[in-house]
């Protein structure tokens, strides 16, 4: 058998309990929101914009993945009040997502900003985020896929032991996979920012739908705690839609290109005629 991780999930200052998977999330907004202010300078935004953009998309971002597993988990509250105890644990990212990108569109109606640019400029940093705070669920022993019976494969990262709930069990490490499928995304997206350099705004946000939808998609397929609508893991379902919408994107966006061209060179046709 592999080697058990003896991981606990905080410590104690001063007779307060300190979670491990709080000290993480708080980390990785923190990240999200240092990485979004270097991209930007990118797409022409100033950090100020970046820190004003953040006081609407982190309360948005919570209160959406607060409600997103609620509305599919009513099943495990017994009454309105519990609803509201987040620090027992309940956030689902695709809320979470919904919730940070309805305080972006806010931000940009309010302030009259670029979305796409903007976009742009925060889908990398995306990513980095969760690929931290995916490690939170490490400490929280949550996130994990199938039993894994065979001892040649009980060993981290592969898999991950459970001890929660009296498991006591090898099961696949999802939560990792899905980290390292974000980081190895951020570094693609970040290469494209920087190395291939688009000019045309919402093409690295196409991408970081069609990447995320494709990892999270099969990574989802092997969780043990998904929710479900129906027969349906709901996550697999955004998950699809995202790299729909990323394709849509794209192609929109290289059919919008080629028409400026179309039109740039007729002007040109023009005025060389009229000359």
């Amino acid at each position: 058998m592999g080697t058990i991780l003896d991981i606990p999930n905080g410590f104690t200052i001063f007779g307060q309990k300190i979670y491990f998977y709080g000290i993480t999330s708080a980390l990785s907004y923190l990240l999200g929101v240092l990485l979004t202010i270097q991209f930007a300078k990118k797409r022409g935004f100033k950090t100020e914009n970046i820190v004003t953009l953040a006081c609407y998309v982190i309360p948005l971002a919570i209160i959406g993945a607060r409600i997103y597993y609620v509305l599919f988990s009513l099943d495990h509250y017994k009454n309105f009040v519990d609803i509201f105890k987040i620090w027992e644990g309940g956030l689902a990212f695709y809320g979470g997502l919904i919730g940070g990108a309805l305080g972006v569109v806010l931000y940009c109606v309010i302030h009259k900003k670029n979305f796409l640019a903007l976009a742009d400029a925060i889908t990398p940093a995306l990513l980095a985020s969760q690929a931290l705070g995916r490690w939170g669920n490490f400490f929280n022993q949550e996130a994990y896929g199938n039993l894994i019976t065979d001892p040649a494969w009980q060993w981290f990262p592969f898999a991950v032991y459970i001890e929660k709930n009296n498991l006591n069990e090898w099961h696949q490490a999802t939560f990792f996979y899905e980290s390292l499928w974000n980081f190895l995304s951020f570094i693609a997206l970040t290469l494209m920012l920087y190395k291939i350099n688009f000019k045309e705004n919402g093409i690295i946000a196409a991408s970081y739908l069609i990447f995320y939808g494709i990892g999270r998609a099969i990574i989802e397929g092997l969780r043990t705690d998904s929710l479900y609508l129906g027969t349906v893991r709901i996550s697999q379902l955004l998950s699809g839609v995202f790299i729909v919408c990323g394709i849509g994107l794209i192609l929109f966006l290289v059919l919008k290109n080629r028409k400026k061209k179309d039109v740039t060179e007729k002007i040109i046709e023009i005025i060389k005629s009229d000359l």
